[in-house]
């Protein structure tokens, strides 16, 4: 299989064409904002929480097809999960991709299908982009009527 094959699995293709959880969140009680000014890529992540569990979640923006199937199969990960849990899945995740956890001990589920970014330096903040702003999201509540705080990986 040739590299970019690898790269470009069935389910990361699936998840550009058709991006699960994409779309505004009316009532979002976290928000936040990336962008990776290298490549263009800019990723919005709402997310309501109630009591401690992201209840919805939806992201909005542009980007290439790891950016997008990257963060449309995390809002599917995390939604109905603990913030606790969403946190830990975010660390994991980027610690495979870059090189500091072994994919295989990671339990990262469908996720895996992005393992294999992490031997491509370029695409690692495309793939991580969504995580960041997820992790910034889980941070801060969003003010009422207040635009995203943007973060850049």
């Amino acid at each position: 299989m040739s590299a970019d094959l690898d790269l470009y699995q069935d389910i990361v293709l699936e998840h550009k064409r058709a991006p699960r959880n994409f779309g505004a969140l009316a009532g979002a009680t976290h928000q936040a904002e990336g962008s990776n000014p290298q490549c263009g890529d800019q990723i919005s992540v709402a997310l309501t929480i109630e009591h401690d569990r992201i209840a919805e979640v939806s992201f909005q923006g542009q980007g290439c097809a790891i950016c997008m199937a990257s963060t449309s199969m995390m809002t599917e990960a995390i939604k109905g999960a603990s913030t606790a849990a969403a946190q830990t899945l975010q660390e994991r995740f980027r610690g495979v991709l870059t090189g500091a956890d072994e994919p295989d001990e990671a339990y990262l589920g469908k996720l895996m299908s992005l393992a294999g970014v992490a031997r491509y330096p370029s695409r690692i903040k495309c793939a991580l982009l969504g995580w960041h702003a997820l992790g910034h999201a889980l941070q801060t509540p969003a003010p009422a009527g207040a635009q995203a705080q943007a973060v850049r990986p």
